[in-house]
């Protein structure tokens, strides 16, 4: 029997933001350079109402898309050192605010990640639910169909994504949430915690005894209850903070 057989790991819990994937190219949204900085009203493709009640607004969002990098972006060091650190045995959950998929691009298993805000790689219809790829519809839009329409029904399409005025997945939220509760370390990296009610894991976790570490360029509302707050570069300080955590290293 090894001396560690039966001893309980601790349940390290990541909540990743949009600054953990800057370096694949991905640009952020509230950092001093972030998409509503510079164009305030870019938040109306993004938002449902609009989307929703303007022909112009999804015309105008399938455009975003179609130019966006998140189809076709990378993993970075950043997502590597996570999957290095959940395949050297260490219990690991992602809570990821992002859509763009980069954690199980780099190899995460599906079962480890929670996407808070859904996944852009796919398309729903809001009418009957059918779910196609982000890549049909794109190659809709590029033959001719500025705003296209569900095959299915006719319905409005849009990614699954979760946009502003729409309440997250109340099943993904109570995993989210129990994960944050039952963490030993939580560490948010690349997010401004501002966005609620994903912020508000890591102050709930840290009021469960978690010990909380911060990785973000920015001032968070959260850095007084951490242990550990990191200003460095994102791909630069994740790597060896979470190796630092792996199993062989205690």
């Amino acid at each position: 029997m090894s001396s560690d057989e039966g001893v309980k790991r601790p349940l390290i819990a990541i909540l990743s933001g949009a600054g953990i994937s800057t370096d694949s190219g991905i640009p952020d949204y509230r950092g001093p350079a972030g998409l509503w900085r510079r164009d305030p009203d870019a938040e109306k493709l993004v938002t449902y109402d609009y989307y929703m009640n303007d022909p112009e607004i999804r015309r105008r969002s399938w455009l975003m898309r179609r130019d966006s990098t998140a189809l076709t972006a990378r993993p970075n060091r950043a997502h590597e050192a996570v999957v290095r650190l959940e395949r050297s045995g260490a219990p690991v959950r992602v809570i990821t605010q992002n859509v763009d998929g980069l954690h199980q691009a780099a190899g995460l298993p599906d079962r480890k990640v929670l996407e808070l805000h859904g996944s852009a790689r796919s398309v729903l219809c809001t009418r009957c639910d059918a779910r196609s790829t982000t890549e049909e519809a794109l190659a809709r839009v590029a033959t001719g169909e500025p705003d296209p329409a569900c095959r299915a029904c006719g319905g409005i399409l849009k990614t699954a994504t979760v946009m502003f005025g729409q309440h997250l997945e109340p099943e993904v939220l109570a995993q989210a949430t129990a994960v944050a509760r039952a963490s030993d370390v939580f560490v948010a990296v690349g997010s401004s915690l501002q966005v609620q009610p994903a912020a508000s894991l890591a102050g709930l976790a840290a009021e469960h005894g978690a010990r909380l570490i911060i990785v973000n360029a920015e001032p968070t509302p959260y850095d007084d209850l951490a242990a550990e707050v990191v200003r460095e570069p994102i791909g630069d300080a994740l790597p060896p903070l979470l190796d630092a955590l792996t199993p062989r290293s205690r």
